[in-house]
């Protein structure tokens, strides 16, 4: 990622901020609706979760710009993510519904390269999980 991507990407972020509550609602259920067979995987209840959703990704966000910091969180969720079922390729629907999550919020601000930034953040982030996670499992990491 770029600084001026960081910076976009954490400037966007200012402005989810005063609508996370919405923003995890919207999330859950476009994955819900383009994954289904994910939803076994969550608690029936969603409230926690939601505020996990938020608060990792207000973590992540606010310290792109010194990834390394983050980079052992990051593991460390991959591999719990591999305790409750996720396998790599539902990762792909993650994104997916975080992107269109972001649409939703920031409207016409969700610009082409402001999409791209997230799209590098996403892609760099579960990158680092989904290698940690097949440490973990002893299966091949992430291409």
């Amino acid at each position: 990622m770029t600084p001026e991507q960081v910076t976009m990407v954490q400037e966007s972020f200012r402005k989810v901020v005063p609508i996370a509550g919405t923003a995890a609602d919207l999330f859950y259920a476009r994955l819900f609706e383009i994954a289904p067979e994910v939803r076994p995987l969550f608690p029936e209840d969603l409230g926690e979760q939601k505020k996990k959703l938020i608060g990792m990704l207000a973590t992540a966000v606010t310290n792109l710009h010194q990834v390394d910091k983050i980079l052992p969180a990051v593991e460390e969720l991959g591999r719990r993510h591999v305790n409750h079922g996720v396998t790599a390729k539902q990762y792909e629907p993650v994104g997916a519904a975080l992107l269109w999550t972001l649409e939703q919020g920031l409207g016409d601000d969700f610009t082409p390269p402001l999409k791209e930034a997230w799209t590098e953040t996403y892609v760099t982030l579960a990158g680092v999980m989904q290698n940690a996670a097949a440490s973990a499992s002893g299966s091949k990491p992430a291409a």
